[in-house]
This record gives structure tokens, C-alpha cells and sequence, in this order.
């Protein structure tokens, strides 16, 4: 007689976490930190949590490099590990940045426009990578180049975020202005995060990975 199946643990989940699962966690963690910090910039007006934000931004970049790194060093890749690292990206590299964004002033109808279309198109390239990552790879543990500019490249929006700040040019005084277009408001540097948004999907740029 078949023993019955053994049933679940408790946090049966975490315990089968691998090490660089942590660090993509981790990742995740900064990212959504970072939103709070916008928030209470919005709330607040301090500059300090925005630049806390901003500086949350480089921190989940690290625990990126490292999640790939130990899963190569530990050989320790899994589909499960994949969707965590994707997931986490959204949430640092896309949402943590457009909503940093929305707290330095881009607030005007074509400005939300534009850091949505941002947001879209890194949920947009994540699922192609995770969909297309196996046949990049060629059999092997690591994808030779990225189809589009990887997401994390989005920590170079958050510096140049960081650097208005810093100069004390949020809100209608960013760099360019405001233009008033129609029904709606844009602030002309909500256009890097519509380019930003067009490189990550563009299926032509290919980006050797190192």
C-alpha cells in the first residue's frame, strides 16, 4: 500500500528559497522602498526622502548583480528563480522610478502618459526575456546578449532625477519646463522615459551581455 503524500510544511516556500533567491528578495525590498520614500517626499517635501528614494535605486541595481552572480557560482537556476528576478525588476527598475518621477513633478496628463507607457513596456520586455531566455541561451546557463536595453538601465532616470533635486529643480522648475499641450501638461523630461521605454522593447538593439 502507497504511503499517503507527505503534507506541506509550514513556510515550505522560504525554506526551498535558494541563496540567490534572497538577494532578488532583496532587490524586490529596495524597490518598494523606494516608492514609500517617494511618497513621503509627495507628503513631506524633504528632500532627504527623496534622496533616499533616489539612492534605493543603485542598492536594488547590486542586489541584481549579485542574485545572477551566486546563481552562477551555486549553480542554483530555476524557472521559479527567473519569475522572481523579472518580478522584482518591475517593481525596482520600473514602478520605482516612474513613481520617483511623479513625486518630482511630472504629474501633467501627458507626463502620467508617458511613465505609464515606461511601466508597460518593462513589464513588456521582462515577459519577452523570460518567454525568449532558454532559446537565447543556447543550452547554456547564461544568455549571450539582451534583445533591447535591460531594465536596470532605468537607475540612469533615477540619477538624473537625483541631480534635479539635488539642484533644487523639481516640480515646474525640472530642467525644460513645462509645456502646456493641448488638455494636458508635460514636463520634457518625461520624453527619456518614453525613449527609455522604446529601447527596452526593441527587438533590433541587441546588447552583448557581459
Amino acid at each position: 500500500m502507497a504511503s499517503p503524500p507527505e503534507r506541506p510544511k509550514h513556510f515550505s516556500m522560504i525554506r526551498e528559497l535558494h541563496l540567490a533567491d534572497l538577494f532578488t528578495l532583496g532587490n524586490a525590498a529596495c524597490g518598494m522602498a523606494s516608492v514609500f520614500f517617494a511618497m513621503f517626499y509627495i507628503a513631506s517635501g524633504s528632500s532627504a526622502h527623496f534622496m533616499a528614494a533616489a539612492a534605493l535605486a543603485p542598492a536594488a541595481f547590486i542586489f541584481d548583480v549579485l542574485d545572477g552572480r551566486i546563481a552562477r557560482w551555486r549553480h542554483q537556476h530555476s524557472a521559479l528563480g527567473r519569475e522572481l528576478d523579472s518580478l522584482a525588476d518591475i517593481i525596482s527598475f520600473g514602478v520605482g522610478p516612474a513613481t520617483l518621477a511623479f513625486a518630482a513633478g511630472m504629474r501633467g496628463g501627458w507626463d502620467m502618459a508617458a511613465l505609464i507607457y515606461f511601466v508597460c513596456c518593462g513589464v513588456s520586455r521582462l515577459a519577452r526575456f523570460n518567454v525568449t531566455a532558454e532559446t537565447l541561451s543556447e543550452g547554456s546557463d547564461k544568455v549571450a546578449y539582451f534583445e533591447g536595453t535591460p531594465i536596470p538601465t532605468s537607475v540612469l532616470l533615477t540619477a538624473v532625477l537625483a541631480f534635479c533635486a539635488w539642484q533644487g529643480r523639481v516640480g515646474d522648475a525640472l530642467y525644460g519646463g513645462v509645456w502646456s499641450i493641448g488638455p494636458a501638461d508635460l514636463h520634457p523630461l518625461a520624453l527619456l522615459f518614453v525613449l527609455s521605454g522604446s529601447l527596452m522593447i526593441s527587438k533590433t538593439l541587441r546588447i552583448p551581455k557581459m
